[in-house]
């Protein structure tokens, strides 16, 4: 567990370590199983709820924001699985996280984390980690990416869903080092005022910090057991067209974005900054393929080119106008069509 120092200092800086309990020894593979509750193929992740300030009280420990993509490692005697939030099957895209976990000295887990690439100060970079997959669609593996795990659901014949979540980070810590520099991390616990270490997270440049409660058992969905409070916020929306120039570079002025209500799509806007030329041209050839003459949300415009919603988009933006609609928005990059679960989901506004 990590103390925040007074002092403005790195977050990701080296200090004391927690007491540890003595590590698990592996398992000999050839003795036998003792399943006490079947291992689950999946569990649906429990996801953060967004809130603009960070709590109080003694119930919650809080945890850096990681800006990647939200996996679970399944880890049995015969193999190691690499599952994403959409359910897909992505080990060989993540070799090293798949072969970390063969090392672990635990016989049947399942992790749930997010799979990062750091730069030079140890932040998570979003745009760093598509790159190494090769772009939206791409066939690349990621070698450079690692897992920053946070929770443990299964452990050694033993479902721990039902347990609270201090016990699950007891657990994970003795199967984790702190501090470690594998393809596997520990998301460590900062021991801290969440206000004050929002403010600090926001000083050196990180995302945003994650809430969570320590004595609930994990819920699958937007609970509200967890919670993150971000610097600045960061959403993936539905592509549904964009705006055609003749002056903007690639031959788009702005990109038309939609969030989700149940299975409707909600116009929020539209975001013109944070492409390049060569991003605008690949946008526009992507989206001259989906083209349709029907809006998916309603729209028209003169300049307007409508589009079949299947590219998803990250997109980082300052908040809401009264009408709805994204303010200061910035495009981050595509994210994968697994993903369609992430697209940002309106009720969470309450619209």
């Amino acid at each position: 567990m990590r103390r925040l120092a007074k002092s403005a200092v790195p977050l990701l800086a080296t200090s004391e370590h927690a007491i540890q309990s003595n590590r698990l020894r592996k398992r000999n593979p050839r003795q036998p199983d003792l399943p006490f509750d079947p291992m689950p193929l999946r569990i649906e992740p429990c996801l953060a709820l967004l809130k603009p300030r960070a709590p109080t009280g003694a119930d919650w420990l809080f945890e850096i924001k990681w800006d990647g993509y939200r996996l679970a490692v399944h880890i049995d005697p015969n193999d190691v699985r690499v599952i994403t939030r959409g359910g897909h099957d992505w080990t060989h895209r993540f070799p090293s996280i798949a072969d970390a976990a063969r090392e672990l000295e635990v016989h049947t887990a399942i992790l749930d984390g997010e799979a990062v690439v750091l730069d030079k100060s140890g932040h998570s970079n979003f745009g760093a980690l598509q790159r190494s997959l090769g772009g939206r669609g791409g066939k690349r593996v990621s070698t450079e990416s690692i897992l920053m795990t946070f929770d443990l659901l299964y452990l050694d014949g033993h479902d721990l869903t039902g347990s609270d979540l201090s016990l699950r980070r007891h657990l994970l810590e003795d199967m984790l080092m702190p501090a470690g520099n594998g393809a596997i991390r520990l998301s460590e616990e900062v021991e801290a005022d969440g206000a004050q270490l929002l403010e600090h997270a926001c000083k050196v440049g990180l995302e945003g910090i994650i809430a969570k409660q320590r004595h609930k058992s994990y819920r699958s969905g937007r609970t509200g057991d967890w919670l993150k409070i971000k610097c600045v916020q960061s959403e993936s929306f539905m592509i549904v067209g964009y705006e055609a120039s003749t002056v903007a570079r690639g031959g788009i002025g702005s990109l038309l974005l939609a969030g989700k209500r149940g299975y409707e799509l909600v116009y929020v806007g539209s975001v013109g900054t944070g492409f390049n030329g060569k991003d605008a041209t690949f946008l526009r050839t992507a989206l001259d393929r989906l083209r349709t003459e029907t809006p998916s949300v309603p729209l028209k415009g003169k300049n307007m080119v409508f589009a079949e919603p299947t590219l998803i988009a990250e997109i980082e933006f300052r908040g809401w106008t009264n009408d709805g609609s994204l303010r200061h928005a910035s495009y981050k990059g595509l994210r994968e069509v697994q993903d369609n679960a992430a697209v940002f989901d309106m009720t969470n506004r309450g619209i």
